[in-house]
């Protein structure tokens, strides 16, 4: 989560391109996150090539308590594991 006043300069999109990065290193192949529907982070993974796969009603955790849905993403940064 990044403060308020260092949004929108890019330094989300770079730690979350370090942390796919870190991801592959590791022989990692699929990732998966939830974030607030409707946030700025949400539109930032949207734009870095991250799949919308759901959304989970009265999930976020918000500051004013209200229940709010999750959007739940996930991206692929290698092939498919083969069903079995």
């Amino acid at each position: 989560m990044g403060h308020r006043h260092a949004r929108g300069g890019c330094l989300g999109r770079a730690l979350l391109a370090t942390a796919e990065d870190a991801a592959v290193r590791a022989g990692i192949t699929l990732l998966h996150l939830d974030t607030g529907s409707g946030s700025p982070a949400e539109r930032l993974y949207g734009s870095a090539g991250w799949t919308r796969a759901g959304v989970v009603p009265g999930c976020a955790a918000v500051p004013d308590g209200a229940p709010r849905p999750t959007t739940l993403s996930c991206k692929h940064l290698g092939p498919p594991a083969a069903a079995g």
